[in-house]
Formats: C-alpha cells, structure tokens, sequence
C-alpha cells in the first residue's frame, strides 16, 4: 500500500514542477519583453530617464559658475515650460535640469527628491511647480514613477505615509521592482488610445483633478507638506521654492499657496496670474498652456526665477 500510493504521488509532483517552469518562463518572457518595448518605444521613459541622469550630476556651482536648478514638475510644466528658451533666457546665471513626469504630485516628488539627494544629486536650488490640486493630492502615479523615481525603502515608507492596505503596497514594491508590473497599465492605456475615440478626453472627464480642501484645512496641509520639503532641501543644502503654474480655476487658490508658502518660509514664485490669461492660451482640455501660453509663461518664469533664487543674496551673476 506504501508502494501505490508513493508511485500515485510522482506524476503529480512531475507535474507541478514542470507548470512552475513554464509560469518561471511566462514571467521572464513577459519581463524581458516589458523592459525591451519600454526602452524602446516608450517617449516617457527615454525623456524621464535622460533628465533624471542629468539632475544626478548637478553639483553645487563654483564661485563664478551659474547656480544649479533643479525643476521638478507634471504635464503644467512639460506643456508650460519651453525648456530649450528658458535655458537660453537665463544661461550665465543659472543651469537648468529639468525632470518631469505628467500624473504626479506631492508625494512623487516628495520620495523622487529622498532618491535624488540620497544618490548624490546636489543642486542648490529645488523647484516644485505640480499646480495646486496635485499639490495635495493623497496618491501617487502607479506606473514610471515607482519604477524611476522611487527606492525600495522610499516606497516602503510611501506605502505607510499613505495608509495602503496589503494589495496597493505590494503593488508599489512589485512596481519598483518589474517593468512588467510597473508598465502594465501604460500597455493597456496605449491599446485603448488607439482603439477608444476620443479616450483622452473620456479619462479626463472620468478622473478629474484632486480637490482642494476648505480654506482652513487648506493651509494646514499647505503649509505641513512645504515645511517637510524644506527641510529634506535644507538637509541637502539646496534651497526650495515653490513655482506656481497658471490653470483657469487656480486664482483664489494661488493667494492661499503664496500664504502659506509665507508660513512654511519657503518661496514661492507665481510669474503670471492666472486670471490674466484667457481661453485661447490653453489647450482644448482648458488645463495645460498651449504653445502661445507657454511663450509667455516661459518669459516670465525666465524673468522672476534668478530674482528669486538670488534675493538677499550680494552674489548674483547679475
């Protein structure tokens, strides 16, 4: 009887091992796959991974050189900012790195600045322009951000900061760690973009922007979220302001980031009112600057950052 039922369990055990394989191959395959198409076809990746390179070099400038800049940002920035003109615009007095990646907000770049600094980025200057709802967003973006921005012990800490149960946490850790899970979702976005009229404007309508919280609540969180990047900047040597872009609805809610950028004792640099822009200066989706838009956003953030970096200071290049 020993003998029979020992012989019954071999196929079994055959069996199982040999489903394993093929799960083991699935997933490398898949992998493999992920990272190939990603480093290849992906426009996000190639220009995230490039500037990111870039802001790991920034060292702290020598007496005479330009001061190093740090912007960090989401799509405000990517459509508002002609990165090319502004460097050209403000080239003697600072050097411009720019790392942005639509969807983000307080908490990307909060542990993406954590990772920075922690793998030797040393700029002097740090600005955060994210717009004002994703400024007190509660999430973080799903894809890219966990595989590019983030480190291990950074995401661990993100997932407690934002009271993820067990399946959103090992998300984020298996996003961290496997192209395939990080750009699962940017594989089936790209299908349905293609498949799906008008997606765009239909995830839009679907997901609007983070809302902003009452006027006392408001100032709370404002002023806690800026007061812990100043110090993260501060532990660097590296200066935070605080950039506000334009957006139709941001007018009453830009006085109260200025407020209470003025409590945290961080700058805040809002080179135009939003309520001095009309229609025409932004594009269908009445969120991001068009190109005209960005022309002038450009010129003026061209004009007031070195002001604001240099303020109280007597050695401006200028």
């Amino acid at each position: 009887m020993p003998s029979f039922i020992s012989s019954s369990k071999h196929p079994a055990i055959y069996y199982s091992k040999v489903l394993m394989g093929i799960c083991a191959l699935l997933i490398l395959f898949f992998e493999l796959s992920s990272d190939l198409l990603l480093k290849r076809y992906s426009e996000t990746y190639a220009r995230v991974s490039r500037q990111y390179a870039e802001a790991l070099k920034l060292r702290p400038a020598k007496p005479g050189e330009p001061a190093s800049v740090l912007i960090v940002g989401n799509s405000l920035l990517l459509y508002g900012v002609d990165v090319d003109r502004l460097r050209n615009l403000t080239s003697g007095r600072v050097h411009i790195c720019p790392v942005f990646l639509e969807g983000t907000g307080y908490y990307d770049w909060l542990y993406a600045l954590k990772h920075l600094f922690q793998q030797g980025s040393r700029p002097q200057v740090v600005v955060l322009g994210v717009g004002i709802n994703n400024f007190f967003s509660n999430s973080v973006r799903e894809d890219y951000a966990p595989l590019m921005l983030f480190g291990l012990r950074d995401s661990l800490r993100l997932a407690s900061d934002l009271k993820m149960n067990h399946t959103a946490s090992s998300n984020l850790l298996l996003a961290h760690s496997s192209y395939f899970w990080d750009t699962r979702s940017v594989f089936r976005t790209q299908i349905l973009r293609h498949t799906v009229p008008r997606y765009q404007e239909l995830v839009l309508l679907l997901k609007p922007q983070p809302s902003i919280p009452p006027l006392a609540g408001f100032q709370a969180i404002a002023s806690s979220r800026l007061e812990e990047l100043r110090s993260l900047c501060d532990e660097y040597g590296a200066k935070l302001i605080l950039l506000v872009p334009p957006t139709p609805s941001s007018a009453d809610g830009v006085r109260q980031m200025t407020l209470a950028s003025r409590r945290a004792g961080v700058d805040s640099l809002v080179p135009i009112d939003p309520t001095t822009l009309s229609t025409k200066y932004y594009l269908p989706d009445e969120l991001h600057l068009n190109a005209q838009g960005a022309a002038l956003f450009t010129a003026a953030l061209a004009e007031f950052l070195p002001r604001t970096i240099f303020r109280g200071t007597v050695d401006s290049p200028d």
